[in-house]
């Protein structure tokens, strides 16, 4: 079994500060920030799917923020966002295919007898589980968009 994402991080960290790699460094530390976060506020210990959605929340946040940085014409921001999602994309597991989300979205589908957009959220239910931090949500909604109407 692979290595824990969490542990993975920690371990990163560690060989940043040893390369004296600072843009990488802040990264990973905005990334141990979150997870500490989400720890003392809940008092859990985080299992993998919980540290998969919240770098799917970091990653969705941070290319919310380079779209802006580049609109206004703040390239220097706009590079430190993409470096950021570079990095925790390192920690993702491998993505999934269209075709691959498709044949998930059309399970789905089938399992909740969805017929029309009135059931996204039942469909939506079943997929994200499935395919949290393995695929961008806003290509799964979609896909079951494209499905259901």
């Amino acid at each position: 079994m692979p290595e824990p994402i969490y542990q993975r991080v920690i371990a990163e960290v560690k060989v940043a500060m040893k390369a004296r790699n600072k843009p990488r460094l802040g990264a990973l530390r905005l990334m141990m920030a979150d997870f500490k976060r989400i720890e003392v506020d809940e008092r859990i210990e985080l299992d993998e799917e919980r540290v998969l959605v919240i770098l799917d929340k970091m990653i969705k946040q941070r290319k919310d923020s380079f779209k802006q940085f580049q609109d206004a014409g703040r390239e220097d921001l706009a590079n430190q966002e993409a470096l950021e999602i570079a990095v925790i994309v390192e920690f993702l597991p491998d993505q999934f295919s269209d075709d691959e989300i498709s044949g998930l979205v059309k399970a789905a589908i089938a399992e909740t007898s969805a017929a029309s957009m009135q059931d996204m959220g039942k469909v939506m239910a079943v997929v994200k589980p499935q395919v949290q931090g393995k695929a961008d949500m806003g290509v799964v909604s979609g896909l079951v968009k494209a499905h259901l109407s």
